[in-house]
Parts: structure tokens; C-alpha cells; sequence
């Protein structure tokens, strides 16, 4: 017969030994025996927690609970709990995380943390309203929470409730004043909101240099390199930096876990090249509109094209098409980073098209597991991904696709460059039924300016050209995107301010994407914004036949639209500065038969330009896709 004794003096000598272990074995086995013994259930809980084993480890103190409702016990549970829900947080498993936290606050109702923790993880579940309560109640627990406001001010954004957001971010400023992502965020809503104003230190454009230094001093200021792109004054060199900063915060762990994985490719020459193309666009989204003929396109004699996909299924034309043009369709929703990136690696894909990077949704943490034998960044973020250690040598991405105009200088790049023609594909887009300026309330004998950018994207600067243009041209008005209602009426008190009256700035409600292209024909001339352009927007309007004025800048998003003017040539639409740029939209207002022959270009455009060329495109992509897959295969510091 078993000796429990022994067993249990088995455990501790093995445990005395550092034999962790074999300890938990042993005590596992006197349990067996006597499953009821506290003692024995506590020693196996604290082993398991010692060696990271926290479910293994709450089960126990559950079971202790039974018998001992004390405090020790309960918060015994709530620290294996609260980890698990950390340790399953990190490995995206949200579901886990909250059921966790959920059941630590039955224990400790009261705790901020655990709210906080929860509504984190009911954030990622899409749980919005639920997070929202969540951080609320940290915030009732602990009203100096600074991080619960910021992440409150997180839900508020995604939820709409824009000027809710920015109180918070304010809030947690107050709070905590080097909150770094706290200013980022407050920065990019208030540039949402056009809310240019505000005094002293709360000034924007104040803010805006506060973040610029925090980036050049403070490499553990996690800044959003996304909203960091579109903060006037800031250079090519500080975006590198802020990217790379970004990657070292948030993606350390998962490349070196990737170095550890030791995934296995394929590094030789081979009749089919795997393409692997992650997003979480394949949907009715600007990216379909820029890649869905290119996908069709794809030459299969030579390619095997495959889709990773982690945005929502909106069962939309768009996507079905886009399901259809893959050879294969791999929904990895439900997969975390580390899934997802062992069944890219299965499907041995050899060059891996990342069409998000930072932006929202961002799946980034895929490609720093290195699932693929090359990755490329490319279309869904306009600037460089950044590298670890700020060292090229180790950067996120091996390549990035680009062009000569919107990436001149190589050196602001962590990537090496892929250079096309034009960096920007596209697909022709449909139209519907044909409208008129008084179904969208524009005067009918009026000079139409416009601008569908994103509010985020106007600036004071430029906003001032346009209320000069205004000036300057009898009976014209401005058409711009209702993006929301704060950025609305600011944008009305701003033009009242300088005398121009409310009635000619007109704004556009969102519409279906075939009745907004046809809309955008009524317009005379698209005044682009400046230091973050339209992109797929300008593609949008090229092709409705709308010339567009664009001022050129000295950073990637800066430069997209004088890239595709390039293309369809009417580079003399492109500007050096905001003052050529006010001087060259007064001139084509004043002179319709200039502008009419700028039409009749865009016109001709649409089927002798390369820019809706999908065909010609692709065959350009492959070349350097084949281009690149053989030198990776000569390169014997790639062989594993």
C-alpha cells in the first residue's frame, strides 16, 4: 500500500531540490488518495502557480473553497485567475481572459484592476458597450486610474462618441501627464473634430511638438505610428523612429518567440511561387477597389495566390468576388497570432503582402512570428513598418512597394524598396445612375471646390487656402465629407470667423460607393490636403473625372497624390508649396476652358493610363516578385 507520508516527504525533498516538478508529482499522488486534504490542494495550487500553470492552479483553489472560504484562499484564486487571464490575453485568447476576470470579480467586486482587465479584454471580443462599463467601474474603484480613462477614451472613439473620447484622453492626462499613447490619441481626435485651437499647452499644434520630442528623446513612448503619419511638422526621419519604437513595444516578444518557432521554408527555386495576401480589408473597403482586378489578374502558370483574412464577413458583391479571385480564402479570425502564422507557414507561402500594417484592425504581430521566406509591406500603411533596435538590419519587413515620387529617398525606409512605376493599383469602378447638383444641394450655377478626405487630414493651413479660394471666387462653395458632427461645426465656425458664410460649405452624408463616385462628377475641383493626401480618394476622383490639386510634401502620405498624377500626366496639378497650390486653384476657377481640357485628360485616362491597368500592373508585380524570390534562393544567408 501507498505511504502518503512518504509521498508527502517525497514532495518536499524534491521541492528543497528545486525539483518543482517532481514535487507537484508527487503531491498530485497523495491527493489521489486523500482528495479532500487542503493541504495537499494548496501545495499542488502553489506549485502550479509557481511554474505558470494558472488554470491547473485556480482549479485547485476553486476546490479549496469548497471547505476554506477565507481571504487567503479567495485571493489565492484571484491571483491565479487574474494571470491566466493575463496569460491568455497575450495569446489572444479573449474569451479565456474575460471569463477569468469575470469570475475574480465575483471574489473582489471591487478591484479596478480586474474591471480594467476585463474591459481590455472584452474590447478585443468587440464587446464595446460591455468595455465601456468595465473601465467605468475601474475608473469608480480608483479615480486616479489613469490608463482606464485612456481606454475608456478608446471604446468612446470606436463607439462614435468623438468628443466623450477626447475628455477622457483629457482626463487621463490630467492624471498622468507623460501618458504618451494618451496624447497621441487625443491628438488624432482632435484632428478628427478639426479642433485647432485651445490654449497653451492644450494647443494642437503644441501638442503635436511634445509628441515630435518624445519620439526623438523617449523610445518607450508608445506614439501610434498611424496617427503620428498625419501630425503636421512631422519629418520622414521621426516617422522611421516612432515605427520603430512601435514594433520594439509591441512586437519584441512575438519575433523572438518566432526565432524560437524555427519555422522551416522551402528557400529553393520552384516552377509556382506561394503569394500569401493578409488583411483584414477583403471587403466593401477602399482596398478592394485598388486590388480585386489585380488579384484575377495574377498569372496561376507561374503563382499560387492565397488570402488570409481577418476582418468581419459583410456577405457583400465585393467580397464574394474577392473570395472567387483567391485560390484559396483562409479566414483566420478565429486563430491568434501564433495559429495564424503556423498555418501560413504549412501552406508554405514564400512571399507574404501584409495590405494593413498600422492601421486599424492591424494584424502586425503575424509577420513578426516570420511565418513566410519574404514579407512586403504594401497599400494599407504609407510609410515605413519600422524595425527592432531601430536597426535595419532586423526590420519588420523585408520589402516595401513603392514608387519613385512617394519614396525618393530610400534611407527613410526601414524596408528595402520595391519600386513600380506608380506604387498604386486599381480596379475600374462602377457607377450609379447619373444625379445632379440639386439632388445633393449644391448651387446650380456654382464653382464646386471639394475635398472627400477624411476630417482628419484638413489642417488650418489649408483650410485657410480653401476659405481664400472661397473669397476669391464668386459663387462657389466647398463640398467636403460629414465625417461627424464636431468636425462639422467647427469647420462652420472657423469659415464665420473669416467672414464666409455657412451656407457654402456643403456637406456630403456617406453614400453607397457607386452613388459617392458619381456624386464626385458634379464637382469642378478637388483641393487635396496636406501633409496626409487622398489616397484611394484620389484614385476615386481621377477616375470620376475630377482633376485634383495636390501640394506635394516631403513624407510618403504627402506624395501619393502627385504619384498618381504622374501616372495619368497632369503633373502640372502638382504643387511645391500652399501658396503655388492657392495661386494654381484660383487660376482653374477662373478658367473653365483650362479645366475643361484637364477633364478631357482624366477622360482619356481612364483606358490609355497604366493607372487602371490592372493587367499591366500585375505583369510589373510579378517581375519583381520573381525578382525577389530568386535572389532570396542565391542568398545563402537565408538558408536555415
Amino acid at each position: 500500500m501507498v505511504d502518503v507520508n512518504q509521498l508527502i516527504r517525497n514532495a518536499q525533498t524534491a521541492k528543497d531540490q528545486g525539483n518543482d516538478s517532481l514535487a507537484l508529482d508527487y503531491f498530485q499522488q497523495a491527493l489521489s488518495l486523500y482528495p479532500n486534504e487542503v493541504g495537499l490542494l494548496s501545495a499542488c495550487g502553489n506549485l502550479c502557480v509557481k511554474q505558470t500553470r494558472y488554470e491547473e492552479a485556480a482549479g485547485y483553489f476553486r476546490r479549496i473553497l469548497h471547505f476554506n472560504k477565507s481571504p487567503e484562499v479567495r485571493n489565492a484564486l484571484c491571483y491565479a485567475l487574474q494571470a491566466l487571464g493575463n496569460q491568455a490575453q497575450l495569446n489572444a485568447q479573449y474569451q479565456m481572459a474575460a471569463a477569468c476576470f469575470e469570475e475574480v470579480l465575483q471574489h473582489q467586486p471591487g478591484n479596478p484592476a480586474y474591471w480594467y482587465n476585463l474591459g481590455n479584454a472584452q474590447r478585443e471580443l468587440h464587446q464595446l458597450s460591455a468595455a465601456a462599463n468595465s473601465f467605468q467601474k475601474a475608473i469608480a474603484g480608483d479615480p486616479s486610474f489613469a490608463d482606464a480613462y485612456n481606454n475608456l477614451g478608446n471604446i468612446q472613439r470606436e463607439l462614435g462618441q468623438l468628443d466623450l473620447a477626447i475628455e477622457s484622453y483629457q482626463k487621463a492626462l490630467s492624471i498622468n501627464p507623460n501618458l504618451f499613447h494618451a496624447l497621441s490619441h487625443l491628438v488624432h481626435q482632435k484632428q478628427h473634430i478639426c479642433d485647432w485651437k485651445g490654449e497653451a499647452n492644450d494647443n494642437l499644434m503644441n501638442q503635436i511638438e511634445q509628441i515630435r520630442r518624445w519620439v526623438k528623446t523617449k523610445p518607450e513612448a508608445q506614439i501610434s505610428p498611424f496617427a503620428f503619419l498625419a501630425m503636421p511638422t512631422t519629418t520622414a526621419e521621426e516617422q522611421k523612429l516612432c515605427a520603430s519604437h512601435y514594433v520594439e513595444q509591441n512586437y519584441r516578444a512575438l519575433f523572438d518567440l518566432g526565432k524560437k518557432q524555427a519555422y522551416q521554408h522551402n528557400n529553393q527555386p520552384k516552377s509556382k511561387i506561394n503569394i500569401g495576401y493578409l488583411s483584414a480589408d477583403f471587403r466593401l473597403h477602399p482596398l478592394a477597389f485598388l486590388i480585386t482586378e489585380l488579384i484575377e489578374s495574377h498569372d496561376r502558370s507561374r503563382f499560387n495566390i492565397h488570402a488570409y483574412s481577418y476582418g468581419k464577413e459583410d456577405e457583400t458583391p465585393v467580397r464574394k468576388r474577392l473570395i472567387k479571385a483567391f485560390d484559396s480564402f483562409v479566414d483566420i479570425r478565429a486563430m491568434n497570432d501564433l495559429e495564424a502564422a503556423t498555418k501560413i507557414n504549412a501552406d508554405q507561402i514564400d512571399i507574404l503582402i501584409d495590405l494593413t500594417g498600422f492601421t486599424h484592425s492591424s494584424r502586425t504581430g503575424i509577420v513578426a512570428l516570420k511565418p513566410a521566406s519574404i514579407h512586403i509591406n504594401w497599400l494599407g500603411y504609407p510609410g515605413t513598418m519600422g524595425a527592432f533596435n531601430n536597426n535595419d538590419n532586423d526590420a519588420l519587413f523585408d520589402y516595401l512597394i513603392a514608387d519613385e515620387t512617394v519614396a525618393p529617398s530610400p534611407t527613410d525606409f526601414c524596408e528595402k524598396l520595391i519600386y513600380l512605376p506608380c506604387y498604386q493599383p486599381n480596379t475600374k469602378r462602377a457607377f450609379s445612375t447619373t444625379t445632379n447638383k440639386a439632388a445633393h444641394h449644391l448651387p446650380e450655377n456654382s464653382f464646386v471646390f471639394c475635398c472627400f478626405n477624411q476630417t482628419f487630414k484638413i489642417t488650418a493651413d489649408v483650410f485657410a487656402v480653401w476659405m481664400r479660394l472661397l473669397e476669391q471666387v464668386p459663387d462657389s462653395v466647398l463640398w467636403l465629407l460629414d465625417c461627424n458632427q464636431w468636425a462639422k461645426e467647427n469647420l462652420i465656425k472657423e469659415a464665420e470667423t473669416v467672414g464666409i458664410e455657412q451656407s457654402r460649405l456643403i456637406f456630403a452624408p456617406r453614400v453607397p460607393s457607386e452613388a459617392h463616385l458619381e456624386r464626385q462628377r458634379l464637382a469642378d475641383l478637388f483641393l487635396d490636403t496636406l501633409p496626409y493626401n487622398a489616397h484611394t480618394t484620389a484614385s476615386d476622383v481621377i477616375w470620376a473625372g475630377t482633376p485634383i490639386i495636390t501640394c506635394i510634401g516631403d513624407t510618403f502620405p504627402a506624395r501619393v497624390a502627385a504619384s498618381l498624377l504622374k501616372e495619368v500626366g497632369l503633373t502640372e496639378l502638382i504643387c511645391e508649396s500652399l501658396e503655388a497650390y492657392e495661386q494654381k486653384a484660383l487660376t482653374l476657377a477662373q478658367n473653365p476652358d483650362v479645366l475643361k481640357k484637364m477633364k478631357a485628360i482624366l477622360s482619356d485616362a481612364k483606358t490609355k493610363s497604366n493607372l487602371f491597368n490592372a493587367h499591366h500592373f500585375t505583369q510589373q508585380l510579378e517581375e519583381h516578385y520573381q525578382s525577389i524570390w530568386l535572389t532570396h534562393c542565391q542568398d545563402t544567408s537565408f538558408r536555415q
